[in-house]
């Protein structure tokens, strides 16, 4: 999970505005250490050159190094994140090559649940997607609120109950990434990873064709009683999806929501580790 090796056009952008960041704060911050360090060495009492200048009150060309350099370095940092922010938009699509793959994505406790309505299948923390595709996720949350990050594809997101948001994503090279909850969420948190798999379009194709076989059918009843209790699986599991429209029904909380881990420990749930 290393953000300075990014596999994408996205996770590449918010490394340049990370290392331009640093590098505005360091022009600051360097200059005044060495500021430091000279001072003391200047104002030695060994040094006959030094002078004492006790009746001191004001220097305007002091003041105006005092005041415009942190004031320059507020102002660059500011542009960096403006500019970033803009072009950076979780909605903003972000073009490809082949067809784009739509993923909807819940948070639940303690687990990541990917649903991909046009392939009608879904996925328990394994999310598998071609390379070079465009990746539209929608992102929702059936119990506290959390962050869905893959740090070497791009930026983090909110998981919220009853809404949806949005994240537009491209991955560049065929391999194995990680993603994780990057908001605690209670017991299960630290266990809340999934793997990123990028294969080529053929390989993504074989995956769909060989997932919708699965013997396991997500619908509205299965996804009650295997996916919503607090949870942390032992297996990835797959699934045929039988009900398209199941993200609708979590997002809109027609499925009503998980309690939460906290609600839950409050009422005695057997569920709670």
């Amino acid at each position: 999970m290393n953000i300075l090796d990014p596999q994408g056009p996205i996770a590449a952008a918010n490394m340049t505005i990370l290392i331009d960041s640093i590098a505005i704060m360091l022009a600051i911050v360097v200059p005044t250490i060495v500021a430091i360090f000279a001072s003391a060495w200047y104002f030695r009492q060994s040094n006959r050159r030094a002078f004492y200048w006790p009746d001191w009150e004001y220097s305007g060309r002091l003041e105006l190094v005092v005041w415009s350099i942190p004031a320059l370095t507020i102002i660059l940092l500011g542009g960096v994140a403006w500019i970033g922010s803009h072009q950076l938009d979780p909605a903003r699509p972000v073009p490809g090559t082949g067809q784009g793959v739509t993923i909807q994505v819940v948070s639940l406790d303690w687990k990541w649940l990917f649903i991909y309505p046009d392939q009608r299948i879904a996925t328990v923390n394994t999310l598998t997607v071609p390379v070079g595709a465009p990746l539209h996720f929608r992102l929702t949350s059936a119990s506290v609120l959390n962050v869905f990050f893959i740090p070497q594809l791009g930026s983090m997101i909110y998981t919220m109950n009853g809404m949806v948001t949005r994240l537009e994503l491209r991955a560049d090279e065929v391999g194995n990434y990680q993603g994780l909850s990057a908001h605690f969420s209670g017991d299960g948190f630290p266990d809340m990873m999934f793997d990123v798999k990028v294969v080529s379009e053929p390989e993504f194709a074989s995956f769909a064709a060989n997932t919708v076989k699965s013997d396991h059918v997500l619908n509205g009843d299965s996804y009650r009683k295997e996916l919503l209790k607090q949870s942390v699986p032992k297996d990835k599991a797959i699934y045929r999806l039988d009900d398209p429209l199941l993200f609708t029904a979590i997002a809109t909380q027609r499925i009503p929501p998980g309690p939460g881990p906290q609600e839950a420990a409050n009422t005695g749930a057997s569920n709670v580790r």
